[in-house]
């Protein structure tokens, strides 16, 4: 019986999967089959196309792990910067000294107010500063500062404002002192006229006129 010659291997278009050991006797880009014409192995092919999309998505939730790990990261950070900047804003008016202007007041029991806190007692009325008087009404107010004694036993007694050109106050409220006049024999017609408050007025022609003395200037 004469025997078949065995059928060489036949070199086919490429088709076998790489990382193979190609069968004997063929070269070149060119993939052979094995002898008998059978082909490489489909498992190969079809492992190697399974694993790609596992690859794809593997690759999506890595993606979308840190994209959300990124946000949360930042909402962390923020801390509610308007929420911070609210509070800072707070204890920092609550820390700030309040500065307030005192307000001046008349002073109190016939004593004339410090310097710098003299308020008029009537705006309406004129007013004269102290060292603008002559030197014998300077001279009386001094001796009103330490009660005494006077030059004239009529100096103290209640001024009783009938004609109200002074702020109408209760009765006894003004007191009248004389202001000597250089070549007078008598006690002529200047006064100084006191108020309970410590207000002073000058009046150079025996109460027709008065001028709020300023113990500021």
């Amino acid at each position: 019986m004469a025997s078949v010659p065995a059928r060489p291997s036949v070199c086919a278009r490429p088709r076998f999967p790489a990382g193979l050991p190609r069968p004997a006797g063929c070269g070149g880009g060119h993939v052979c089959s094995w002898p008998g014409g059978a082909r490489a192995p489909a498992k190969l092919g079809r492992m190697t196309r399974r694993k790609s999309p596992l690859v794809v998505v593997a690759v999506l939730i890595l993606a979308l792990v840190a994209g959300i790990g990124y946000l949360l990261a930042g909402k962390g950070g923020s801390s509610h910067p308007k929420a911070a900047a609210s509070s800072t804003a707070t204890s920092a008016g609550a820390s700030a000294p309040k500065s307030s202007a005192p307000k001046p007041s008349p002073p109190a029991g016939g004593t004339p107010a410090p310097s710098g806190t003299w308020v008029p007692a009537d705006p309406a009325l004129a007013d004269v500063c102290r060292t603008k008087l002559p030197s014998q009404a300077q001279d009386t107010l001094g001796l009103i500062a330490k009660n005494g004694p006077y030059p004239y036993n009529r100096d103290g007694i209640v001024f009783e404002n009938r004609e109200s050109r002074l702020p109408k106050k209760s009765g006894g409220y003004y007191h009248e002192f004389t202001v000597v006049t250089p070549g007078s024999n008598d006690r002529g017609t200047r006064r100084v006229v006191t108020g309970g408050s410590g207000e002073q007025y000058w009046s150079p022609d025996h109460y027709a006129t008065f001028q709020e003395i300023d113990p500021r200037c």
